[in-house]
């Protein structure tokens, strides 16, 4: 379910770009996200985080609240949606990476032979559907960097969640971001004036409403629920379907080509999640 709804995030992004600034969608889906997490804690009564788990938020906020939004929604302004859905299929990987080293968790080496196969059919069908390699610009740095800054966001979040909530995660970094996100969107605004057509509103109000709040309730709780590495391959599926909406909602070209593809990463990604650790065989006293 959280897949299915950051799925639309890059092709209603690149709406958005088309009568908004990068720099307030980037910002103000934050404080639209924000206003709801506010009143989700203050309506339930939820306990404050203590001690280190505020810093701990503070590096969720910094890669899904800060890091992410701002730099797709730039990157955005010049690529279209199916090449940014390449930055997707890395994400899955770099999440997995991310868990290991945070989380101490120990997959087996089929899944990361799983993981890496997958990862390369996601970009191969996302190159061919983006017309090729190319050459590697700015905007692909940015991509990159939201890919490392979403993956350490995952990570820490869903060690987080096990302990505050999922969406309780989500909620306080989005809370703790507010004071910055809401000075980047006033700045944005009075820079650049809004002007945008009403679709151009829906796909900025579906960013802040369910990319930025919503999907991550039930994308922090699969994390928890873990293991993180193998769970966070499911986003394997994310970039073909983010191409697939891509063609049916903005018109960029989709071919056999993606579709064949698309199952391919999607056969990938289940294997990798039923990929189960074998502990090794408990010694025999003689």
């Amino acid at each position: 379910m959280g897949v299915a709804a950051f799925s639309f995030t890059v092709p209603f992004t690149r709406v958005a770009v088309g009568g908004l600034s990068p720099l307030l969608i980037g910002s103000g889906r934050a404080v639209v996200a924000s206003a709801l997490a506010a009143c989700a804690l203050a309506l339930t009564r939820q306990r404050l985080p203590q001690g280190k788990q505020w810093a701990r938020l503070a590096v969720v906020a910094a890669g899904i609240v800060v890091g992410f939004p701002l730099l797709t929604s730039f990157a955005l302004t010049t690529v279209p949606a199916s090449h940014g859905a390449v930055v997707i299929a890395l994400l899955p990987a770099a999440t997995a990476t991310a868990a290991v080293l945070r989380g101490r968790e120990h997959p087996p080496i089929a899944f990361w032979l799983v993981t890496a196969v997958g990862a390369i059919a996601a970009i191969a069908f996302a190159f061919a559907q983006s017309g090729g390699l190319g050459q590697l610009n700015w905007a692909d740095l940015l991509l990159l960097g939201a890919v490392i800054a979403a993956a350490i966001g995952y990570a820490e979040g869903g060690l987080l969640a096990r302990e505050l909530g999922a969406w309780q995660t989500v909620s306080w970094a989005l809370v703790l971001a507010l004071p910055l996100m809401a000075g980047l969107a006033a700045l944005s605004m009075a820079q650049h004036p809004p002007s945008a057509s009403p679709v151009q509103w829906a796909a900025f109000a579906y960013l802040g409403i369910v990319s930025m709040f919503f999907g991550f309730f039930a994308w922090y709780r699969g994390l928890a629920i873990g293991p993180m590495a193998k769970v966070s391959q499911i986003q394997l599926i994310q970039p073909v379907l983010s191409i697939c909406w891509a063609g049916l909602l903005l018109g960029e070209a989709l071919s056999w080509t993606t579709i064949i593809g698309g199952l391919a990463v999607i056969v990938c990604a289940g294997i990798a999640v039923r990929v189960r650790l074998n502990p090794p065989p408990a010694k025999q006293n003689l």
